[in-house]
C-alpha cells in the first residue's frame, strides 16, 4: 500500500516555495521521492534554506524567481522552466499574497495584486505545464484554496474573490482533464501560523475567537500540509478529481 505514495522518479514544480506551507509541501514531496523545482518572487537561487532541506533528503532542488503579478515575469518564468525541465509531473499552485483592507478603501493596486498572483498567473501557468501533462496523459495538480473559497472573509475582498475562483478553477480543468490522466484538486488551510495569519495572530481578542472556533483547540501548522500534499501527488489519489480538501482543525464542521 506504500508503494501507492510513492513519488520515485517524479518531478515537482511548487510556487510559493520559500517559507511556510509551500515549503513543507516541497520537502514533504522530496521525502517521498521526487526531485523539486522551487519558484518564489524572493528565491534565492543558491543556497536558500528550503533548497538545503530538499537536498538533504537526497533529491534535486532547482531555483528560480518569478514575480507572480508580473505577467511578462511569469511568461518568461514558464518558457525557462519547461525548457530546462520538459517533463513536470507535479504542479503545487501555492503562491499566493494577502492585502487586508476595508472593502471601501480596498484599492485598485491592492485588488489587481492580489487576482494577479493568487488567481491569474495560477491559471496561465495550470494550461502552460498543463499542456505538456495532457501530451502525456499523465499529470498531478494541486492548488492551494483557503477558507474563503467558502467564506467571505473580513477586509480582504480581493483574497476571497481569489480564493472562491480557484474552488471553481479546480472543478472547471479538472472536468476537462480528468479523462486525460491528470487530477486537478486543491488543499485549503483552516487558520495556519504563517506570516500571512500574523496581523491575526497579534490580535489577542481576534485570535482567541479564531481558537475558540476551531474543534481541535490549535492554529495549524506548515507541517499539517505535508501528508495531504503527498497523497494528492501520488497514485493513492488517482481518482481524485475537482475535490477540495479541507485541513483546518474542524473549522468548517461548526
Amino acid at each position: 500500500m506504500l508503494e501507492q505514495f510513492s513519488l520515485n522518479g517524479k518531478v515537482a514544480l511548487v510556487t510559493g516555495c520559500k517559507r511556510g506551507i509551500g515549503k513543507a509541501m516541497a520537502v514533504a514531496l522530496a521525502e517521498a521521492g521526487a526531485d523539486i523545482i522551487g519558484v518564489s518572487a524572493s528565491l534565492e537561487l543558491q543556497g536558500s534554506e528550503i533548497e538545503k532541506a530538499v537536498t538533504a533528503t537526497g533529491k534535486k532542488f532547482s531555483a528560480y524567481q518569478c514575480d507572480f503579478a508580473n505577467r511578462d515575469s511569469l511568461y518568461a518564468f514558464i518558457e525557462k522552466v519547461k525548457a530546462e525541465h520538459p517533463v513536470i509531473d507535479i504542479l503545487v499552485n501555492n503562491a499566493g499574497t494577502i492585502l487586508r483592507a476595508p472593502a471601501a478603501e480596498h484599492s485598485d493596486e491592492y485588488w489587481d495584486q492580489v487576482i494577479n498572483v493568487n488567481l491569474n498567473s495560477q491559471f496561465i501557468l495550470s494550461r502552460e505545464i498543463g499542456k505538456t501533462m495532457l501530451a502525456r496523459k499523465s499529470g498531478k495538480i494541486i492548488f492551494t484554496a483557503s477558507l474563503l473559497t467558502y467564506q467571505g472573509g473580513v477586509t480582504v475582498p480581493g483574497y476571497a474573490a481569489s480564493k472562491g475562483a480557484l474552488g471553481q478553477l479546480v472543478m472547471a480543468l479538472s472536468n476537462e482533464w480528468a479523462s486525460h490522466g491528470i487530477n486537478v484538486n486543491a488543499i485549503a488551510p483552516g487558520y495556519i501560523s504563517t506570516d500571512n495569519t500574523e496581523a491575526l495572530r497579534n490580535d489577542k481578542d481576534r485570535s482567541a475567537s479564531i481558537l475558540s472556533r476551531i474543534p481541535q483547540g490549535r492554529w495549524g501548522t506548515p507541517e499539517d500540509f505535508k501528508g495531504p500534499v503527498v497523497f494528492l501527488a501520488s497514485s493513492a489519489s488517482n481518482y481524485m478529481n475537482g475535490s477540495t480538501v479541507l485541513v483546518d482543525g474542524g473549522w468548517m464542521g461548526r
